[in-house]
C-alpha cells in the first residue's frame, strides 16, 4: 500500500514538472507576440482627430461667427505635440489678442508648466491646448461683434484641422488646413505639410531627405517646374516679365506624393491672389540620386529596379 502512494506521489510530481517546463514557453512566446504588436505600433502612425471645445455662446442668427478647430490625437506623442504648437502660431498669425488676452494666454502656459510637476492635478493634452486657445476664441468674438456694429450682413469663420496623409514607411506626413474670413475683401487659406522620420522620433525638413551636395539639383528642377507651371496655368506668357513680379524660391513645404515631390506654396509666395495655393510637382524619375532612397516610396523603388533590369537586357 505504501508503495503504491510512493508511486503516485512520484508520478504527480512528474506532471507537475512536466508542466511547469512547458508554461515558461508560451509566455515567452506570448511575451514574442505582444512585443511584436508593440515594434509594429512603433513603425506607423495611427491616430485621429479631435474637435477642440470652445465654448462658444448659442447663436441663431443667419451670420453666426463659425469657429471649427481639431487637433491630432496619435500613437505619437511627438507628433501631435509639434501640431499643436502649429495650432497656436497659425491662431497667433490671423487673431489679435489685446493685452488682456495677451496675458490670459501666458497665464495660460504659466498654469500648464506648473500643473506638470503636480500629479493631482492631471490634464490631457486637449485640455491644455483648449486652455491656451480660450485667449484666442474671446478675441475672435470681440471681431465678430466689431464687424457686426459696421454690416450685420458680415460672417466671420475660421478653420483648422490636421489629417494624416502618409502612415507609414521611412516618412510619414501629417498636413495642416486652414482656412479664415475675417472681414475684408476675400479670405485666406493655408495647407502645411509636417514630415517626420519615426525611427528618429523627429521632424524631417527638405534638406534633410535631399542626399549631400544635391540641394542646388533639387533647386534647378523646382525652377524648371515653376517655369512650366506658368505656362501650364495661363497666368503668364513671358516667364521673364512674370519674374520680375513673383521670384521664384525653393519651399521647405513638402509632401512625396503617388507620382513625385511635392512642392507647397502658400499664398502671394510665387503668384498673386487668383492662383491660390500654388505647388510645383517634381516627378520621381527626375529625382534619381538627388533624394535619399530611404525616403522614396516602396512603388517607385521598385519601378526604378525594373528600369535598371531593362536596361541591362538591352544593352
Amino acid at each position: 500500500m505504501l508503495k503504491n502512494k510512493t508511486i503516485f506521489v512520484m508520478s504527480t510530481l512528474v506532471i507537475a514538472i512536466s508542466l511547469g517546463a512547458c508554461q515558461p514557453k508560451q509566455t515567452e512566446k506570448q511575451e514574442d507576440s505582444q512585443q511584436t504588436q508593440v515594434d509594429q505600433q512603433k513603425v506607423e502612425l495611427v491616430g485621429n482627430t479631435e474637435k477642440l471645445s470652445l465654448n462658444l455662446p448659442e447663436c441663431k442668427d443667419k451670420n453666426c461667427p463659425e469657429l471649427d478647430i481639431e487637433r491630432l490625437n496619435s500613437n505619437q506623442k511627438f507628433i501631435d505635440q509639434v501640431i499643436d504648437q502649429k495650432i497656436l502660431e497659425l491662431l497667433r498669425e490671423v487673431v489679435t489678442l489685446s493685452p488682456n488676452e495677451a496675458h490670459q494666454e501666458n497665464s495660460a502656459s504659466a498654469v500648464e508648466a506648473s500643473s506638470a510637476l503636480s500629479v493631482k492635478n492631471v490634464k490631457t493634452p486637449k485640455m491644455e491646448l483648449e486652455e491656451k486657445v480660450a485667449p484666442y476664441t474671446k478675441a475672435f468674438l470681440d471681431l465678430d461683434a466689431e464687424i457686426k456694429a459696421l454690416s450685420a450682413n458680415h460672417s466671420i469663420n475660421l478653420m483648422i484641422k490636421p489629417k494624416i496623409l502618409n502612415s507609414d514607411g521611412s516618412l510619414v506626413t501629417v498636413v495642416l488646413n486652414s482656412s479664415n474670413y475675417l472681414g475684408g475683401a476675400h479670405g485666406s487659406s493655408s495647407q502645411t505639410y509636417f514630415n517626420f522620420d519615426l525611427d528618429t522620433q523627429k521632424q524631417v525638413t527638405l534638406s534633410d531627405i535631399v542626399e549631400k551636395d544635391k540641394l542646388k539639383q533639387l533647386d534647378a528642377k523646382a525652377y524648371e517646374a515653376f517655369k512650366a507651371w506658368i505656362i501650364e496655368s495661363e497666368i503668364a506668357t513671358n516667364i521673364d516679365e512674370y519674374e520680375q513680379a513673383w521670384k521664384f524660391k525653393l519651399s521647405d513645404n513638402f509632401n512625396l506624393g503617388k507620382k513625385g515631390l511635392i512642392l507647397q506654396y502658400g499664398e502671394y509666395e510665387i503668384g498673386p491672389y487668383v492662383v491660390g495655393l500654388p505647388r510645383l510637382v517634381i516627378p520621381y524619375d527626375q529625382l534619381n540620386g538627388i533624394i535619399q532612397a530611404k525616403y522614396l516610396p516602396e512603388s517607385t523603388k521598385v519601378s526604378n529596379a525594373t528600369s535598371e533590369v531593362a536596361t541591362k537586357e538591352t544593352k
